[in-house]
């Protein structure tokens, strides 16, 4: 396995492993303080996007992003459009 590779799959299991940590965070109704509960709404968004990296495999970025826009409308925040559009850019 190359540096990069390792790299990329400690980022991953450590999105993963976030997202297990907050997973009593999400829901609209939840009373946490917004940032956790965005926080905890990423992570769930992309964990399975994560799990596919840490693997070796590929995901659909497209529907990737489209997860990560949904936060907004969930929990009436903008953090969800502003994580997809730097992904955009990358593209």
């Amino acid at each position: 396995m190359s540096q990069e590779n390792a790299e990329v799959r400690l980022l991953a299991n450590a999105l993963y492993e976030i997202r297990i940590l907050l997973g009593s965070y999400l829901g609209s109704e939840n009373e946490a303080p917004m940032d956790v509960r965005v926080a905890a709404h990423i992570a769930y968004a992309l964990h399975n996007e994560a799990l596919a990296v840490a693997a070796g495999e590929n995901f659909d970025l497209s529907v990737a992003i489209k997860k990560v826009e949904a936060i907004d409308s969930i929990l009436r925040v903008t953090e969800g459009t502003r994580l997809a559009r730097t992904a955009q850019q990358v593209r």
